[in-house]
């Protein structure tokens, strides 16, 4: 039995082929949803959802029968699917006592600290009052970012759950869990039931496979949960075709694939390593392994610069051989540093004036980022 008795509040991820019919919308597959999230709350937890599917709802409205591709169709489709799924989850809410209220998304609002903040705030006041939030990308105004700006709703649902403090993500899909291989190829595949950490060896699992396994299926689930894990929060990959798979989960059952949670990081870290990065500071050997020994970054240890970005935005900090080092926020803009990179700090009055900190950031500033895919 898996011990969660740390989990009070939960985010449950539903996919896209969970709900949909040839008709547009399984209704007995939300409700079958709704009722067992009424269950949760009934077993005193908190509950955040993140629904898939408008898009798709939308092409089924309108008889599109083809993927849809092109952006201004996306946004149509979304248009025309968001309150179609809205109006069947708040029914099938309704008829067990529950509100639910919907909170669309983009990636700047995370990027943002005062919306996120604000976010943040409105969510909580939610739960509160016993509304379940529903979540999803607002991909009606998303116009560059649709289907990049937080890449797949999987991502999206762990960086929700990383930033509201959640304790565990359940990302319900159409396969029982995480294999060793594709079980319809592979007879030795093997489900994995628990997994400690999601390394390189764990995420090749998810590779090569068929269209449920592609790397738009489980590798961006294994993606999420490494976001979630940074955030002390554990993952569940699960079938939601299984009857009562929620509660079954919540009741330590080896329901699917569990992800533990790896050291935590605090909120302010969380919003730095999951924000859109606006450019790169490249830096000397020199430099990294001052920053690896919690000092700040001087203009000295610079070597390049690429991108446009103001003081305050996030950058991605680089090696001279382009290897990933951290994301930091900055206190100067992509011009000032390319004025001051290879200086003496000094000299930065004489360079820029008068005003200006003493460095570039501070070690409270960056998070060392290990792995370019988690971003």
């Amino acid at each position: 039995m898996r011990d969660l008795s740390n989990v009070r509040r939960i985010v449950i991820k539903v996919g896209t082929n969970l709900l949909s019919s040839e008709q547009g919308i399984d209704e007995e597959r939300v409700r079958s949803i709704c009722r067992q999230i009424a269950e949760l709350r009934n077993m005193g937890y908190q509950v955040i959802l993140v629904s898939s599917g408008a898009v798709g709802l939308g092409a089924k409205e309108l008889g599109h029968r083809n993927k849809v591709v092109y952006v201004t169709m996306r946004q149509a489709c979304a248009a025309i699917g968001q309150p179609v799924l809205m109006y069947h989850y708040r029914e099938a809410f309704r008829e067990f006592g529950i509100i639910a209220a919907q909170v669309l998304l983009t990636r700047n609002d995370l990027n943002n600290r005062k919306t996120y903040n604000n976010l943040r705030s409105s969510v909580s006041m939610l739960l509160s009052m016993g509304v379940v939030p529903i979540f999803n990308e607002n991909d009606v105004v998303s116009i560059a970012e649709i289907g990049t700006a937080f890449g797949d709703n999987d991502r999206m649902s762990a960086m929700v759950a990383s930033k509201i403090d959640a304790q565990l993500l359940i990302l319900l899909t159409d396969i029982d869990g995480l294999y060793t291989g594709n079980p319809k190829k592979d007879p030795d595949a093997v489900l994995l039931h628990e997994v400690d950490t999601v390394t390189d060896e764990i995420v090749g699992f998810a590779k090569g496979a068929g269209s449920t396994f592609s790397t738009g299926g489980m590798k961006t689930k294994l993606m999420a949960a490494r976001i979630a894990a940074m955030a002390d929060c554990a993952t569940v990959i699960a079938s939601g075709y299984h009857e009562e798979v929620l509660v079954s989960i919540l009741k330590g059952e080896d329901e699917g694939t569990y992800i533990h949670p790896s050291i935590r990081l605090t909120q302010r870290q969380r919003w730095i390593i999951n924000n859109s990065h606006s450019g790169s500071i490249v830096v000397d050997d020199g430099a990294a392994q001052a920053l690896e020994r919690h000092r700040s970054l001087l203009f000295s240890g610079v070597v390049g610069v690429s991108g446009v970005f103001e003081s305050g935005d996030v950058v991605q900090v680089r090696r001279q051989n382009g290897e990933l080092f951290g994301k930091a926020v900055t206190s100067f803009d992509s011009t000032q540093i390319s004025l001051m990179m290879g200086r003496r700090s000094d000299e930065i009055d004489s360079v820029l004036g008068k005003g200006h900190k003493d460095c570039i950031f501070r070690p409270e500033d960056l998070v060392v980022v290990k792995d370019e895919c988690s971003l």
